[in-house]
This record gives C-alpha cells, sequence and structure tokens, in this order.
C-alpha cells in the first residue's frame, strides 16, 4: 500500500494545480486520473479544444469578411475541418502532455484509472473504470471519442490491476459533466452534447442549440463562421443569464448580425428524429434542424469515486466545505466544480493553490467577488464584479464610465469597433465595483481591471495610470475618466464633478 501526505482525485486545473502546489510545500503527493491524458474536462474537452476552434473558424471568417477592406483579394478561400480538428487535437495534445511534464519535474505520483473512495484516507485505483461511466452510462464509441453514453469523451486504454492507497488528507476534485436533459437524451448523431459539437466531422446545414449560455454561444459561433444556419432556443428572454444587461443586449446584437438567430422566451419539450433531421418540439413553435446541441450547463461529477462511503454534506449537488476547503468528513478536502461557485477553469486553480497553502499552514485565500468570466465570442465579452443590477437591487450608490470601442484608434485600425468598456464605482470612494467589456479582446483587458479591484483601488488609480497609445487598454483608461465625466476622446454622460 502506498502513502501519501495528500491525495488527489482528479487532475483538471482544481487538482494538478493543488498537487504542483502541494509537493512545491513538501508534501508527498499522488493524483489519480481516469483519463489517459491529464488537464480533466478543460484542457481535453472544454477550454482549450473549443478556443481552438473558435480562433480557426475566427481566421478563416475575417479573411473572409474583412480582407477586402485591407487591400487583400483572393479567390477560392475555402476551410477544410478535418484539418481544424486536427490542429486542435495537436494543442490539446502540447498542453497535456505539458502538464504530464509538470507532475514528473515536482515528483508527483500519478495513477490512471477509476479513484474509488474506500475511507477518509483510503482509494482504491481501478484500471477496470471505462469511458463513459464519469457519465453514468457505458461508452458507445471508441476510447477518447466523445459519442453516444460518452458525451464528456473520457479516455481509458484498458484494464490494470487494483492499487490502494493511502493519504493522510484526500482532496476530490472530479469536476463536472454536461447536463443530459431526459427529454433530449445524446444519441451522438442528432442530438449531442457540447462535447460531442467537438468532433463533429462535418459543418451541419443547421445546427440548433438549446441554451443561450457561454457555452452555446461560443460553440454556435464556430459553426456559424464556418457556414451552418445557427438557432439558439433559450427558455429565458435574453441570453447570457446571469451576466450584466448591457453585455447580453451587447453580445445579443452582435450575433444577430453574424446571422445568428434567437428563440428566446421558447420552451423546449422534446425532439423527433426524422430521417433527414431533427424537430426540436418547443413551445410556441417547432424548430427544424440537422443536428441540435444540447447545451444547459453542466453537473458536478460525484457518482464514481463511491462517495458514499464518507457521506461529506451537499448543497443543491455540491460537496459544502468550510473556509479551509475541508469537507464535513476531517481531512476531506473539494475544489472546483464539485463545491460552490462559478464552473470556472481559474477558479479551480486559484482553490488548488489555496487548498494546498492551508494545509501547509500558509493563508491562501479567493477572492470570490472577482472572479472573472468571460465569453470568447467575437467580439469577446468580460466582466468582473458587481453588474448594474446587482448593485441597485442592493441599494448602492454608484457612477458609471462607458467608452466605446469605436472611438479607439486601435480599435479603428484593426476594424474591431464594436462594444464598449463600462466601470461602476463607488459613488462616495470611487472604488471599482465591477466592469464589463465587450469588444476585441475583452479576455485579456479585464485582467487589468480585476488587479485593481484586488487591491481596492478607485477608477482614479485606473484614470491616473499611464496606458500606450495607441492600444485598446487605452477604452480602459477611458472609461476609468468617464466615471468622474472627464473623458476626453467621447461625450461625457455625466458632468465631473470639482470639488472645491
Amino acid at each position: 500500500m502506498n502513502q501519501y501526505d495528500l491525495l488527489i482525485i482528479g487532475a483538471g486545473p482544481g487538482g494538478y494545480v493543488a498537487a504542483i502546489r502541494a509537493a512545491q510545500l513538501g508534501m508527498k503527493t499522488a493524483i489519480v486520473e481516469s483519463r489517459e491524458t491529464l488537464g480533466g474536462t478543460c484542457l481535453n474537452v472544454g477550454c482549450i479544444p473549443s478556443k481552438a476552434l473558435l480562433d480557426s473558424s475566427e481566421l478563416y471568417a475575417r479573411v473572409r469578411d474583412e480582407s477586402a477592406g485591407h487591400g487583400i483579394t483572393f479567390s477560392g478561400l475555402s476551410f477544410d475541418l478535418s484539418r481544424m480538428m486536427a490542429r486542435k487535437t495537436a494543442v490539446v495534445g502540447k498542453l497535456t502532455a505539458g502538464v504530464e511534464g509538470l507532475m514528473k519535474t515536482n515528483g508527483v505520483d500519478v495513477y490512471r484509472g477509476t479513484g474509488r473512495i474506500v475511507d477518509a484516507r483510503t482509494v482504491e485505483v481501478s484500471g477496470h473504470g471505462r469511458a463513459g461511466v464519469a457519465d453514468g452510462v457505458a461508452p458507445a464509441g471508441p476510447a477518447g471519442a466523445p459519442s453516444a453514453g460518452n458525451p464528456d469523451g473520457a479516455l481509458w486504454s484498458g484494464a490494470t490491476p487494483a492499487q490502494t492507497l493511502r493519504g493522510e488528507r484526500l482532496l476530490l476534485a472530479t469536476g463536472s459533466a454536461p447536463v443530459e436533459l431526459p427529454i433530449l437524451p445524446f444519441d451522438g448523431k442528432r442530438i449531442i452534447s457540447s462535447t460531442q459539437a467537438l468532433e463533429l466531422t462535418t459543418v451541419p446545414e443547421r445546427l440548433l442549440i438549446v441554451g443561450a449560455g457561454v457555452i452555446g454561444l461560443e460553440l454556435g459561433s464556430v459553426y456559424a463562421r464556418l457556414g451552418s444556419r445557427v438557432t439558439v432556443v433559450e427558455v429565458l428572454p435574453r441570453i447570457l443569464a446571469g451576466w450584466d444587461g448591457g453585455v447580453a443586449k451587447l453580445v445579443y446584437r452582435e450575433l444577430q448580425t453574424q446571422g445568428i438567430e434567437f428563440r428566446l422566451s421558447t420552451k423546449v419539450t422534446g425532439a423527433r428524429i426524422e430521417r433527414d433531421g431533427v424537430t426540436l418540439l418547443a413551445d410556441p413553435s417547432p424548430v427544424d434542424g440537422d443536428v441540435v446541441m444540447v447545451a444547459v450547463g453542466r453537473r458536478p461529477r460525484l457518482d464514481t469515486v463511491n462517495i458514499e462511503a464518507i457521506a461529506p454534506a451537499t448543497e443543491r449537488g455540491r460537496i459544502v466545505v468550510d473556509a479551509d476547503y475541508q469537507t464535513t468528513v476531517p481531512g476531506v478536502y473539494a475544489i472546483g466544480d464539485i463545491v460552490a461557485g462559478p464552473m470556472l477553469a481559474h477558479k479551480a486553480e486559484e482553490e488548488g493553490i489555496a487548498v494546498a497553502e492551508r494545509m501547509a499552514g500558509i493563508a491562501g485565500h479567493v477572492n470570490y467577488d472577482i472572479i472573472p468570466n468571460v465569453l470568447y465570442t467575437w467580439p469577446e465579452a468580460a466582466s468582473v464584479g458587481k453588474s448594474a443590477e446587482e448593485l441597485q437591487a442592493e441599494g448602492r450608490a454608484y457612477r458609471t464610465g462607458t467608452f466605446p470601442f469605436a472611438a479607439n484608434g486601435r480599435a479603428l485600425a484593426m476594424e474591431a469597433t464594436a462594444g464598449s468598456v463600462t466601470i461602476l464605482a463607488c459613488e462616495k470612494t470611487d472604488r471599482v465595483l465591477g466592469a464589463h467589456i465587450v469588444g476585441p479582446w475583452a479576455s485579456d483587458l479585464i485582467a487589468e481591471i480585476a488587479a485593481v479591484m484586488e487591491f481596492g483601488g478607485s477608477a482614479e488609480d485606473i484614470a491616473r495610470t499611464t496606458h500606450a497609445h495607441p492600444t485598446l487598454s487605452e477604452a480602459v483608461k477611458e472609461a476609468a475618466l468617464g466615471v468622474d465625466g472627464r473623458m476626453i476622446h467621447a461625450r461625457n454622460r455625466q458632468k465631473r464633478r470639482i470639488k472645491r
């Protein structure tokens, strides 16, 4: 029996980062993973492959739609979906191999197989686990290929003898899986998960997407750029539930101009599979398509580890943890998608660092009020902190500065003028309470504002910081100036208040 200071189940962004930090802090650490490759959903079938396809499809669409304006002409532009997919797979391979190398560099032992909890200190690793069991159903395709019954593309190559591991502490980081609706069961052909959408061999002529959240909009963008007639069906009267309303409206407008159709306030009741397509049964009216992608969210993945053996307290399907990420079972910890908070890779990573440091007696922490959220469509969207709706509901007085990318020189040179930067600051203290960006490289621009918020900074701090010209970041500076009604390169919505 192998003995460790820390035993981790799950090698996704939370688990593998926790393993690295724990090893750095001197803990003898082991990690158990059911896939053949490390990195979890994010690296294998989530964040990374979807962004690779977004970049490929965006490059194709921009060349097709914008090159003439730059004086670049050509004939016979086309794309090869199989090569796009191969590039995506290569990117994933480089990153998962990189994580493997990090485990070796830091002295973390890796066990491949299904980790089954025996008690709070013991885990049995069985090589008899196979693709698909994480989703509660048997696999229906080759290892690694998302398919009916294996919507998350889990990998396993074969059986190996079971091994028993013991750890002074046990950390659960098992992540999440796509939600499968009983009325729309995945069949891998006509009705697919978001994971399976990453492996399509042809571009659907008509793609129906159930769910207007981040995953649905991103993958809808990929296939719309490649020629699909994309229709997004959403039960709510708006897209991007939980995001700032202004951001949602801007994204909705921009995606419509790109040809994506929306059926909002539409309740899906089922699907009728036909020989040449599928009809999505919905109220008020059905929608016809060739493929339906269900993207209504993800569920915590706890059904493969024999969680009943320790029975930690749960709330709304997630494990309850304290400030040290310890569950109600002493010595057992949990992080990532299986605990409260947004299901985001960077949130899990920060928790992985914090839990290892807490175990070592270091004051690790995660500021849950300052976790950026990003949508990787084009234009991108990014938010951090409070939305205007949240501040209004709380009765907090605030001021707003909004600067359009249409007035930014770099954005104009890039022909990427859609969107704006909005900063919300406290009426009394000027402390930045939230920021919302729709525009080019919003995913990168949001980091500056998050850093200022982390230090309790003000809009004035951003406004007084010199930003290089010409850059997109100047839009952030101008929005900060706008909080005080003194933008230079755009009309101010409010007058500057001069204190005498």
